[in-house]
């Protein structure tokens, strides 16, 4: 039997106290991560409330502006300049440890504007840190048709944080990401690290793209692409036999699938569509460090890479 009515939250179905997005520790058997996205008019803010949390603040179109206010009482501010949408290339993001109130406001226009959390066991100073987009490292993994391109602004070794993981990755219409299935799902010092993985997804028709690089799915009223969901990708979680799991959902833009376990992958990118992805993950281990096992069935592909090239169309949004 499917478990995506357990692990998948479509668009509208995790709205929650003015975000339309809202994943923490209330769903049930979740643990160690969290998200809040919204679209925010100009002017209008959401904010975070203080808990043992750390967050990163990612603008996933337009500016915002971020203020932290520290267990002293003492206010920290920071402005994203953001991009036109996640399909025009990385954005600055924002940092805030743990016990900080964390507000977001929409710049100049609208916005829309991701806060991803993780529980963190200790206080990072300062209390807050901008991550200029010239810092955000560009990388293009896989090769042919496994083609993606992950921007890493809050990975070790990018940003200091307690426990806090997360990326974006663009998988360019026709490609597979996420690929080979991979988990992370037990503490094998040096091999393998435990942590559960949020996956929030926006898409992207091409035919729109050719006419606006910058542009998301949104088109004009009664067009060609009038919804902003039209556009789809699937995504795969699978179990071990100790522990399964099984999802197969189709994804659209504001969807949410969570991987509390098991071997993740594919996430595929319909023809016609580029598909975005945004991952937050996190664990109950000491060390913050993403070390994963692909499954033995399928981890002979990454061999076959060595005689491909990488998608010409990579990177999308242009590297930094």
């Amino acid at each position: 039997m499917s478990d995506n009515a357990r692990w998948v939250r479509p668009l509208g179905s995790a709205s929650a106290d003015g975000w339309d997005v809202a994943v923490d520790d209330t769903a049930d058997g979740w643990s160690h991560t969290s998200l809040y996205a919204v679209t925010l008019a100009a002017g209008e803010s959401r904010t975070v409330a203080a808990a043992e949390w750390e967050h990163v603040v990612v603008p996933l179109s337009g500016s915002v502006s971020v203020t932290v206010v520290d267990p002293e009482g003492l206010s920290h501010d920071c402005v994203l300049a953001g991009r036109a949408s996640v399909f025009a290339g990385p954005s600055d993001v924002a940092y805030a440890t743990r016990d900080c109130e964390v507000t977001v406001t929409a710049r100049g226009a609208a916005a829309t504007v991701a806060v991803c959390g993780a529980r963190a066991a200790r206080r990072h100073t300062p209390p807050l840190r901008h991550v200029g987009v010239a810092d955000v490292p560009v990388e293009l993994r896989g090769a042919g048709t496994a083609s993606r391109e992950v921007r890493n602004f809050a990975t070790p070794g990018v940003l200091d944080a307690d426990s806090i993981i997360a990326c974006e990755v663009i998988t360019p219409a026709g490609n597979w990401s996420s690929y080979p299935p991979h988990k992370h799902d037990e503490d094998r010092p040096g091999v393998e690290s435990e942590l559960e993985e949020i996956y929030y997804f926006q898409l992207r028709s091409t035919q729109r793209s050719e006419l606006d690089p910058t542009s998301d799915e949104q088109g004009a009223e009664g067009g060609p692409h009038s919804s902003p969901r039209e556009g789809f990708g699937y995504q795969r979680v699978y179990g071990t036999g100790e522990r399964p799991i099984d999802v197969l959902a189709e994804v659209r833009s504001g969807d949410v699938v969570l991987v509390p376990h098991g071997w993740h992958g594919p996430a595929m990118a319909a023809p016609g569509y580029d598909l975005y992805y945004l991952n937050v993950m996190a664990g109950p281990g000491d060390e913050r460090a993403w070390l994963i096992c692909d499954d033995p069935a399928h981890g002979w592909v990454r061999d076959t890479w060595a005689t491909q090239q990488i998608d010409p169309r990579l990177p999308l949004g242009g590297a930094q």
